[in-house]
């Protein structure tokens, strides 16, 4: 079965994210609870805020199954609903039929890179 992941609107004012990291490489299985991708989310030039406007995400899968495709890469800026990767159940199936449903997947908060201390 094909799974797909698409960009989630973390918050009602984003409209794109930022690729910070790529865990899986093409035909890699990912585990239940195994590294997906961290995200930037930029909301500086949507709303005002009283707290700092960036926040950084990661994403987390839920499904056992195998990165057959990536369609986006390291920086680039995908709008809300764009398709970010395609999956499979099966390590050698067939990419050639529509994917079934979405990758379940939990979001988490993360501190960026940035606000750890350079020792």
């Amino acid at each position: 079965m094909l799974l797909n992941l698409i960009l989630p609107r973390f918050n009602p004012y984003m409209s794109t994210a930022i690729i910070d990291v790529v865990y899986p490489k093409v035909g890699d299985a990912i585990t239940i609870g195994g590294k997906l991708m961290d995200v930037t989310i930029d909301l500086s030039a949507m709303a005002p805020h009283d707290c700092p406007p960036i926040s950084y995400y990661r994403l987390i899968g839920r499904d056992r199954v195998w990165l057959r495709r990536l369609d986006v890469a390291v920086g680039g800026e995908p709008e809300v609903g764009a398709s970010l990767a395609l999956f499979s159940t099966e390590p050698d199936e067939e990419l050639d039929s529509a994917p079934a449903r979405e990758i379940r997947v939990s979001i988490a908060g993360i501190m960026g890179r940035q606000a750890w201390p350079q020792f």
